[in-house]
């Protein structure tokens, strides 16, 4: 089974894992607070499993998650090991594995409030074509975090 990455609709972007796609990520309920950060929501689904991380920041000076997503797929003909990215919060940890067959393993790690006691955590990993599907994620993942604020005017 293959579904591709993309839009959910035009308030978030869900990945669903192309072996499986009861599992998946979604981000959702997007705000923009100022002009150098962005507010969002992150769900995981799988069998069994429902999790969601509110209040997630991207900071909007780096190319943060779409940009770890577009060197992913740039080097769709592989790589050794894993690689791993993270909000500065550590609320959003993504780590990427290559497997034969030219497939990135996604796996997507919730942890709120990582220095607490007694805090929680919860994974999925979502398998993809290491080129376009890769591709058409960080695409939609720069489009969902850089697009403007609607419904409220300019100040």
């Amino acid at each position: 089974m293959t579904t591709s990455p993309g839009a959910d609709d035009a308030s978030g972007v869900t990945v669903r894992c192309q072996d499986d796609t009861s599992v998946g990520v979604t981000f959702r309920d997007r705000s923009r607070p100022d002009a150098d950060r962005v507010r969002h929501a992150v769900e995981l689904r799988a069998p069994g499993l429902t999790a969601r991380v509110d209040d997630v920041v991207a900071w909007v000076r780096d190319g943060g998650l779409a940009a770890f997503v577009e060197e992913l797929a740039a080097d769709y003909r592989g790589w050794d090991g894993a690689r791993s990215w993270r909000t500065d919060d550590r609320d959003l940890t993504v780590s990427a594995v290559f497997r034969s067959g030219g497939h990135v393993g996604l796996t997507w790690t919730l942890r709120p409030w990582p220095r607490a006691a007694g805090g929680w955590s919860a994974s999925a990993t979502t398998w993809l074509e290491a080129g376009q599907q890769l591709t058409g994620l960080a695409a939609d993942l720069r489009h969902f975090l850089a697009e403007e604020h609607q419904g409220c005017g300019d100040d």
